[in-house]
């Protein structure tokens, strides 16, 4: 094959590539209900969060097992988890997270066109009338220099 037909099809796949990954992924039927900012507080128990790629992993070092509750990322994404025990630990996709619109999370990965979200701010729903409670999320990337 000639060098500028070469050429001219890495460039169409890449351009086909980058049209293929750059959309957000939008499921209706997966939209949430929106953040429960009447819930929102700044109490925080002893379970860590932390960042490995596309997944988290929650560790819980309280003596306390929580059941059946939503786990809220960013005051934005939320999904369903069935239990998280005392002492334990449980991974999660960042790709099963999604929005009031039913947005998913930009999880990233190695395809990926944009930056990831980061995972700031992780808090737990035990239901509709109980105060959110905070985890601590532990940065994966440096802190910026000033």
């Amino acid at each position: 094959m000639p060098a500028h037909r070469l050429i001219v099809v890495i460039v169409l796949l890449t351009m086909l590539m980058h049209l293929g990954c750059a959309r957000r992924t939008y499921h209706p039927q997966r939209a949430t209900d929106p953040y429960p900012r009447h819930l929102h507080t700044t109490d925080v128990v002893d379970v860590q969060v932390f960042r490995d790629a596309t997944t988290i992993e929650l560790v819980n070092a309280t003596p306390q097992s929580f059941e059946k509750f939503s786990l809220w990322l960013n005051q934005r994404y939320v999904r369903d988890v069935e239990r998280l025990p005392a002492g334990g630990r449980l991974r999660l996709s960042l790709w099963d997270f999604y929005d009031e619109r039913g947005e998913r999370m930009n999880a990233g990965g190695f395809f990926r066109v944009y930056e990831p979200d980061p995972v700031r701010l992780v808090q737990i729903q035990l239901d509709d009338t109980t105060p959110l409670i905070g985890l601590v999320s532990i940065r994966d990337e440096p802190l910026e220099e000033r």
